[in-house]
């Protein structure tokens, strides 16, 4: 029997609709955001420990976070987050090209801001959401993330290029702070729910000492973040190298995201808990194999075909990934009632690899030409779904939370992921 058919909520829909917003303003500026840094100061090491900055303060918003949204509640601190993004676009607007000088600080910013919002946002999510839906919402989140990758990027694009740069750059971080506003207000109907307990700071750290679940499911986080620190900004930087358009970056967007539509909807609705690992395990395969192209270089035609790759695939990879953690939080009262700090562990796990892989890609930029040096690194990092698949096979929350003994080969992971 599938056990993804329960139906979402009220508050699911609304929370999706937050989302939305959250993600259509990041769209619209984020995708341009190391584009409007590399016109100004054209330096890789910069862009690197730009997204360094983010990524170190977006772990430590989580974990420091976490006592304020166990203590006082979560929704303020996501309205916050919401805030401080639209305060670092505000900075970005006065600044303009002066922002390269302040590195450091506006990436502290935007990465607070993120962490923040994120923070509450996955634990309001772990809440009204369970095992029957969870698979559901993470295929409408896919969709929405789709659909303003489709709208935000290419229409970005559009008005920077046809406003002649400084002029469309400076309409779409305003467009970005607009959009934010409206994410705030829409917050406000999301229900109050407290959160029994006091923080324990040092959960993530007792849950790591411990062998068992959480221990490969903190390596398997790992992994993805470490694909995802240098993918997050290094493939957007190539095409823009390749064509030196902003609307050709924003039509490459709007092809892949048009591919992740379609494909975020059918992982959504094939995908039960069942299905997991070996819908990651050809995810691995698959994501692994796109990167290949990249071999003949790093022109707009192999990007596109490794960007249409990555989007038709990631989802058998991502979708399990979150699904999987956020049941594991719930596989009895004490982790229940651990829901923040454990989603604080994740973050951590998720930044340690993001910082992880971003750190490499900066120690590698002295030792040779920088396109080729790129390519073999996204080889390299490209395969890390190998090592999220490896791990997560030993504890199998997914299929343990669907009452399924866990099969000790490969043909046992198949053939239960035939099984309905």
């Amino acid at each position: 029997m599938c056990v993804n058919k329960e139906p979402l909520g009220k508050q699911a829909w609304l929370l999706l609709a937050v989302d939305g917003l959250f993600v259509l303003s990041g769209a619209l500026s984020g995708t341009f955001l190391n584009i409007y840094l590399w016109r100004s100061r054209s330096d890789y090491a910069m862009i690197g420990w730009f997204t360094a900055a983010q990524q170190a303060a977006l772990g430590i918003s989580f974990w420091i976070g976490g006592r304020w949204v166990k203590g006082r509640g979560k929704m303020n601190a996501l309205r916050v987050g919401i805030a401080l993004s639209g305060l670092f676009y505000l900075l970005v607007l006065r600044l303009g090209p002066r922002s390269v000088d302040y590195i450091w600080p506006l990436g502290a910013l935007l990465g607070a801001a993120l962490g923040l919002f994120w923070l509450s946002f996955n634990v309001v999510y772990f809440e009204i959401t369970g095992p029957g839906n969870r698979d559901r919402f993470n295929g409408w989140t896919g969709l929405l993330g789709s659909l303003t990758g489709i709208v935000g990027p290419w229409t970005s694009g559009a008005l920077i290029s046809a406003m002649k740069g400084e002029r469309g750059y400076r309409v779409v971080f305003l467009a970005s702070l607009s959009i934010y506003g409206a994410a705030a207000v829409l917050s406000l109907a999301l229900r109050r729910r407290k959160t029994a307990g006091s923080y324990r700071w040092l959960e993530p750290v007792r849950r790591l000492r411990v062998s068992g679940q959480w221990r490969c499911m903190a390596g398997a986080l790992f992994f993805q973040g470490l694909r995802e620190g240098v993918f997050s900004f290094l493939v957007g930087l190539l095409v823009y190298l390749a064509t030196r358009e902003e609307n050709r970056l924003g039509q490459f967007t709007l092809m892949t995201s048009a591919i992740a539509l379609v494909s975020y909807g059918a992982a959504g609705r094939w995908l039960t808990p069942r299905r997991r690992l070996p819908g990651m395990l050809a995810g691995a395969v698959l994501l692994t194999a796109v990167t290949l192209p990249l071999l003949a270089g790093t022109r707009y035609s192999t990007l596109l075909l490794f960007g249409a790759g990555t989007a038709l695939f990631l989802p058998l990879y991502m979708l399990p990934m979150v699904s999987s953690s956020f049941d594991l939080m719930g596989d009895s009262e004490d982790s229940v009632g651990k829901r923040v700090e454990l989603i604080v562990l994740r973050e951590l796990s998720l930044m340690a690899g993001r910082l992880t892989g971003t750190l490499l890609f900066v120690s590698l930029l002295p030792l040779g030409p920088k396109l080729r040096l790129f390519t073999l690194l996204l080889l390299g990092l490209g395969a890390a779904p190998f090592g999220s698949w490896f791990l997560l096979r030993r504890s199998a929350p997914a299929l343990s939370a669907a009452g399924k003994p866990k099969p000790r080969s490969l043909r046992g992971y198949l053939r239960n992921g035939r099984e309905r």
